[in-house]
C-alpha cells in the first residue's frame, strides 16, 4: 500500500481544504510530521484511517456518527470532506468520505442533517480516466478491507505506530499482551475452538445428565413395581458408577419377584381344589332339596285332584250328550237356512210390488212375466226415434258452424280488400326509404376516401407545431454546447502552454546524479528547475484534453440533433401546408361528423330492402286469402240446402214417436222403468214360493235326526249341542285333569325322589355360603398370582429398558470424557497442561515468538548489538505462560524482563518490536505491501548517537522501497530530516506546509 495524494476540508483542526502530497514526500524514503502541540499531527493520520475506514483510531471517534469530525474553524457552508488517493494491490483508487454534516436548511430557520456519502473510483491507464466503482458504505469498507488485508485496528497498529502503545506492551502483563494481540491478528477463531469445545463438553455432559436422570426414572418405576424388594442407590445424575448400582439393584429385584411368583402359584393351586370341592357340596345340597321340594310338591297336588273329582265326572257327562247332539247339528242348520231364506223371499216380493199398478198388485208371477215382455217389445221400438232425435241434434250444430265459417270469411274479405286499397301508398313510402339509404351508402364510401388524407394532414401540422418548438430547443442546445467546447479547447490550451512553460521543472524530477540527462546530456545536474507554484502536470493536461475532447463531442451530437430536428420539421411542414392546425381540426370534425351521419343513413338500407320483401309477401298473402272465402263461400249454399230437407224429415218421425212425452228419450225412459219393475216382481214372486218348498222339507228332516238320536224333540238337541267354544273348553278341562293326574302319579312313582323325601332336610344355604368363602379365597389367590406375574413382566421390562438405556449411553460417556479432556486441555486448567496455557494464548504465543525475532533484527542494530527480545512461555505468579517477553543483555549475558530497560531503551524496542510487529502481521494479512508508514513520538528520549542509528535503521526501510513518516516535535528532527510536513495552528485553523521537497 502506498499513500499518494490526501485532501482535507473542514476536518478536526484544519478549517480550510488543506493538500498532501505524499509522493513528493516519500520520494526522499523519510520525512518529519511536526508542529506544535494541539496543531493537528495525529488529526493528519485520523484523516488518513477515517477515508480508508470511515472511522478513526479509538476513542477520537467520539459520538454523533462522525458529527464531531467537523472543525470548528469552518465556514457555514462549508462540507466536511477527506479525499486519499493511493495504490494498494496493484490499483490506484480514490476514496472519498463526506461524514454526516448538520446544515441550515434551505427554506425556513434551522438546520438539518445531510446523511453520510462515500464515493470509490478507480484510475484507468488504458483510458486515462477515473471510473466510479461504488457510493455504497457496506460495499466499500468490505472492498477496501478485503484489498488491505486487515482490519482497522490492525491498520493503526501496523501503519500508524504508536510507540506509547508499544512501550505499554513491553511492560504489559501476559493479558494485556494477549488482548492487543488477538486483536490483530484475529485468533477469534481459536477462542471459538475453546468456546466450541466448553459448549460441547456442556452439551454432552446435559446429555449425560439427561439419561442418567431416564436411568434413575426407571429405577424409580421398578422400585415403585417391587415394592420393598428394590433399594434404589444414594447416586445423583452424572455421578460414576450410576448405571452399574442400578442394573444390580434391579437384578436382585427381579430375583425377588420371581420368588413371591413361585409362592402364588402354589396358593393359587390350593385355592382352586378348595373350591372345587365347595362347589360339588353346593351341587349336592341344591339337587337334595330340589327333590324333597318336588315330592311335597305332588302330594299337595294329589289331594287337589281328589277334591274335584265330582266335577270332572259331570264334565265327561256332558260332552258324552254334546257328541250326541253332534248327529243332528246338520238337520238343524238346514232348517234354520231355510226359514232364514223364506222371511228375506217374502220380504222381497212385497216391496217388489208396491210400485205396481193396482191392476196388477194381486197378479201372479205368470201375470207379471207377461206385462213385463209387453213393455221390453215397446222399448225396442223406441231405439230409432232414439238414433233419430241425436242425428237431428247433429245437424243444427251443423248448421251452425256453416253460419260461422260464413262470417269468418266476410272478415277476411273485408280485411283484405281494405288493406289492397292501400298498398300503393305503404309501396311508395318503403321504397323511398331504399332509395334514400342507398344514396347514403353511396356518400359515405366517398367520404371514407377523404378521412385519411384530412387525418394525415392534420397529424402533419400538429407534429409541425411541436418540431417548431423543439427545433428552438436543439438549436439553444447546440449553441450552448458549441460555447462549452469554445471555452474547454481554450482551457487545455491555457494548460498546455503552462506545462510547456514548466516543462524544464518536470524534466528535471527524473534527474539523478551521474545519470546523463535526456535532452543535454550532462551527467552533473547542479541547478536543476524547481516546479513552481500551481505548476500543470501531464495528468492535468490529459484531464483537460479529455474534457475537451468530450465537449466537442457533445457539441456535434447537438448539431446533429438539431438537423435531424430541422428534417422532421421540413416533412411535416410539406405534409400539412401553412394552413392553422385549428381550421385544419375543425374541417376533420367537420368530415368525421357528415361521414357518421352518412353511416347511420346507410346502415338501414338492409332494414328498409328487408320491409319492402315482407310487404309484397303480405300483399299476395292478402289478395290469395279474398279469392278462397269467396270459393267457400259458394260451397256452403248446397250444403244448407241439404240440411235444411234432411232436418225437416226427421221431424216429422220424431213427433209420431213421442207421443205425449216431451221427447223420445223421455218416452223411452218410461218404458225401460216399467219394464224393470214387472220383470224385478215377476222374479220376488216365484223366489217366495220356491223359499216356502224349501222351508216345510226342512223341518220334516230335522224331526227324524232327533228321534234317531235319542232325543225327543228336536229342541231337546238343540239345547245339548255345544259350539265350537264351550266343545274346546269342556276338552281342555278333561285333558287337563287327565295331565295333572298322570304327572302326580309318575311324580309318585319315581324311586330317588321317594328316597330324598325320607332323608333329613336339605340346608343349600350353608353350601352356598361355603362356596362363596372358597370362590373369595381363590380371587384372593388369583389376584395376588396375577400382581406377581405383572410385577416380573414390569420389572423385566424395565430391566430391559434400562440395560438399552445404559448401553445407548455408553458411547456419550466416553464422548463426554474425550471432549472434557480436550475442553480443560484447550481451556488450560486440565492437570495435562503443565503451563495452564489456553489455545488461544498458545496460537498468540507463537505469533509473539515470530514478533520478538522479526524486532530483535532491527533491535540490534539500534542498540549496537547489545539487546536481543526473545518470547518466555513460562508461568507468571499463579497466572497462566505463554505470553511472557524478555531482553537478553550481551554485555552481561542475562536475560531480564523489558520493564527494567530505561526511557531511551524502552523507546527503540518498541520501535524495533513496532516494526517486526508490522512485519508479521503483513505477512498474516496476505502479503500486503505496506510501502508508507507513520511512527508517533517517542523520540525525544533517545541520544544522539541512538538517534542516529534509529534513523538509520528506518532509512535503511527505503532498501524495501518504503517511506517512513516520523510524527514528532523534536527540534533537532527537523535538521537530520529534510522532508517536512508542517503543521502551522492559527485561530482561523490550521494549515499543512510542505518543505524540503522536489
Amino acid at each position: 500500500m502506498r499513500l499518494h495524494r490526501l485532501d482535507i476540508t473542514a476536518f478536526g483542526p484544519f478549517g480550510a481544504s488543506q493538500s498532501v502530497d505524499f509522493d513528493d514526500l516519500s520520494a526522499a524514503g523519510l520525512f518529519l510530521l511536526h508542529g506544535p502541540t494541539g496543531a493537528g499531527k495525529t488529526s493528519v493520520l485520523d484523516a488518513v484511517c477515517y477515508a480508508l475506514y470511515g472511522s478513526v483510531p479509538g476513542a477520537r471517534q467520539g459520538g454523533g456518527q462522525g458529527m464531531t469530525l467537523r472543525s470548528d474553524h469552518a465556514a457555514v457552508g462549508t462540507r466536511t470532506e477527506v479525499r486519499l488517493e493511493l495504490t494498494v494491490a496493484g490499483r490506484r483508487l480514490e476514496i472519498t468520505r463526506q461524514p454526516p454534516w448538520e446544515r441550515p436548511k434551505l427554506r425556513g430557520k434551522g438546520t438539518t442533517v445531510d446523511k453520510a456519502q462515500t464515493w470509490l473510483r478507480e484510475y484507468d491507464a488504458t483510458s486515462r480516466a477515473w471510473k466510479d466503482l461504488s457510493r455504497s458504505h457496506q460495499e466499500i469498507g468490505e472492498e477496501i478491507t478485503q484489498l488491505l488485508g486487515m482490519s482497522r485496528e490492525q491498520f493503526c497498529q501496523v501503519v500508524l505506530l504508536p510507540q506509547g502503545d508499544f512501550a505499554r506492551f513491553l511492560r504489559a502483563d501476559a493479558e494485556a499482551r494477549g488482548k492487543l494481540l488477538g486483536r490483530l491478528f484475529d485468533t477469534r477463531r481459536f477462542a471459538e475452538v475453546e468456546r466450541h469445545l466448553a459448549e460441547r463438553r456442556r452439551t454432552t455432559e446435559a446429555r449425560v445428565r439427561e439419561g442418567d436422570a431416564a436411568l434413575l426414572a426407571d429405577a424409580h418405576r421398578m422400585q415403585q413395581a417391587a415394592g420393598s424388594a428394590m433399594e434404589l442407590p444414594e447416586l445423583a445424575p452424572g455421578d460414576a458408577g450410576l448405571a452399574e448400582a442400578v442394573l444390580e439393584a434391579a437384578a436382585v429385584a427381579r430375583c425377588t419377584a420371581r420368588e413371591m411368583l413361585a409362592v402364588a402359584d402354589c396358593r393359587l393351586t390350593a385355592a382352586e381344589s378348595a373350591q372345587a370341592g365347595a362347589e360339588r357340596d353346593l351341587a349336592d345340597a341344591r339337587e337334595l332339596d330340589r327333590l324333597q321340594r318336588r315330592f311335597a310338591e305332588a302330594r299337595e297336588r294329589a289331594a287337589r285332584l281328589a277334591e274335584r273329582a265330582d266335577d270332572h265326572r259331570g264334565a265327561q257327562r256332558r260332552m258324552e250328550r254334546g257328541r250326541k247332539a253332534e248327529a243332528v247339528a246338520p238337520a238343524l242348520e238346514l232348517r234354520e237356512t231355510a226359514d232364514t231364506e223364506h222371511r228375506a223371499a217374502a220380504a222381497a216380493e212385497a216391496s217388489a210390488r208396491l210400485p205396481l199398478p193396482p191392476a196388477l198388485a194381486d197378479a201372479g208371477a205368470a201375470g207379471l212375466a207377461a206385462a213385463a215382455r209387453r213393455a221390453a217389445e215397446e222399448l225396442g221400438g223406441l231405439e230409432a226415434a232414439r238414433r233419430a232425435e241425436q242425428r237431428l241434434t247433429a245437424l243444427v250444430e251443423e248448421r251452425a258452424g256453416l253460419d260461422r265459417q260464413e262470417r269468418a270469411d266476410d272478415d277476411v274479405r273485408q280485411e283484405a280488400q281494405a288493406w289492397l286499397a292501400d298498398w300503393e301508398t305503404t309501396r311508395g313510402t318503403i321504397q323511398g326509404r331504399v332509395d334514400a339509404a342507398q344514396q347514403a351508402a353511396t356518400r359515405a364510401e366517398q367520404l371514407a376516401l377523404q378521412r385519411e388524407p384530412v387525418r394525415r394532414r392534420l397529424d402533419a401540422a400538429r407534429q409541425r407545431d411541436r418540431l417548431t418548438d423543439d427545433t428552438e430547443e436543439a438549436r439553444r442546445q447546440a449553441l450552448a454546447s458549441a460555447e462549452d467546447a469554445v471555452g474547454a479547447r481554450a482551457h487545455w490550451l491555457d494548460l498546455k502552454e503552462q506545462r510547456l512553460h514548466g516543462i524544464a521543472a518536470e524534466l528535471a524530477a527524473h534527474l539523478t546524479d551521474g545519470v546523463p540527462c535526456t535532452v543535454c546530456g550532462a551527467t552533473e545536474h547542479p541547478a536543476p528547475a524547481r516546479k513552481a507554484a500551481g505548476h500543470v502536470d501531464r495528468e492535468a493536461e490529459e484531464r483537460a484534453l479529455a474534457a475537451y475532447q468530450a465537449a466537442d463531442e457533445r457539441r456535434a451530437d447537438a448539431e446533429r440533433h438539431l438537423g435531424a430536428v430541422r428534417e422532421a420539421l421540413a416533412a411535416a411542414t410539406a405534409e400539412a401546408g401553412d394552413a392553422p392546425t385549428a381550421r385544419l381540426a375543425e374541417e376533420a370534425a367537420d368530415l368525421e361528423r357528415e361521414y357518421t351521419r352518412t353511416r347511420a343513413t346507410a346502415s338501414g338500407l338492409h332494414a328498409a330492402q328487408e320491409e319492402l320483401r315482407r310487404a309484397e309477401r303480405e300483399r299476395e298473402q292478402r289478395a290469395a286469402a279474398q279469392q278462397q272465402a269467396a270459393v267457400r263461400s259458394a260451397s256452403r249454399i248446397a250444403a244448407r240446402e241439404r240440411l235444411e230437407s234432411e232436418q225437416a224429415t226427421l221431424e216429422e218421425e220424431l213427433t209420431r214417436a213421442r207421443g205425449d212425452a216431451e221427447s223420445v228419450a223421455a218416452r223411452a225412459a218410461q218404458v225401460e222403468r216399467q219394464a224393470a219393475l214387472l220383470t224385478r216382481a215377476a222374479d220376488a214372486a216365484r223366489a217366495a214360493a220356491d223359499s216356502a218348498q224349501r222351508l216345510k222339507e226342512a223341518d220334516a228332516r230335522l224331526a227324524d235326526a232327533a228321534f234317531r238320536a235319542g232325543f225327543d224333540t228336536p229342541a231337546q238337541a238343540a239345547d245339548a249341542l255345544l259350539d265350537d267354544t264351550a266343545h274346546r273348553e269342556l276338552q281342555r278341562r278333561l285333558d287337563a285333569w287327565q295331565a295333572e293326574d298322570g304327572a302326580v302319579r309318575a311324580v309318585l312313582a319315581e324311586t330317588d325322589t321317594a328316597d330324598a323325601a325320607r332323608r333329613a332336610p336339605a340346608d343349600p344355604d350353608a353350601a352356598q355360603r361355603a362356596a362363596a368363602d372358597a370362590g373369595r379365597r381363590l380371587r384372593e389367590a388369583a389376584s395376588a398370582r396375577d400382581a406377581a406375574a405383572r410385577c416380573c413382566a414390569e420389572l423385566d421390562r424395565l430391566s430391559a429398558h434400562a440395560t438399552t438405556s445404559v448401553r445407548g449411553l455408553a458411547p456419550l460417556r466416553e464422548e463426554h470424557t474425550r471432549v472434557a479432556r480436550l475442553a480443560s486441555l484447550a481451556a488450560g486448567t486440565s492437570a495435562d497442561n503443565e503451563r495452564r496455557m489456553r489455545l488461544e494464548s498458545y496460537v498468540l504465543a507463537a505469533r509473539l515468538e515470530q514478533v520478538a525475532a522479526a524486532a530483535t533484527a532491527r533491535l540490534l542494530r539500534m542498540s549496537s548489538g547489545r539487546y536481543t527480545l526473545v518470547h518466555s512461555d513460562g508461568r507468571t505468579g499463579r497466572g497462566r505462560s505463554g505470553l511472557g517477553l524478555h531482553v537478553v543483555d550481551a554485555w552481561t549475558g542475562r536475560e531480564r524482563d523489558t520493564a527494567t530497560l530505561s526511557g531511551g531503551e524502552t523507546f527503540f524496542a518498541s520501535l524495533a518490536l513496532a516494526l517486526g510487529l508490522a512485519d508479521v502481521v503483513t505477512d498474516e494479512a496476505g502479503g500486503v505491501r505496506l510501502d508508507t508508514l507513520f511512527i508517533d513520538e517517542g523520540f525525544g528520549s533517545l541520544d544522539d548517537q541512538t538517534l542516529d542509528e534509529v534513523l538509520d535503521v528506518l532509512d535503511a526501510l527505503r532498501e524495501r522501497d518504503r517511506s517512513v513518516g516520523i510524527v514528532s516535535h523534536v527540534a533537532d528532527l527537523r535538521r537530520r530530516v529534510h522532508a517536512q510536513l508542517e503543521v502551522v495552528k492559527g485561530r482561523s485553523g490550521s494549515v499543512l506546509r510542505q518543505r524540503g521537497v522536489g
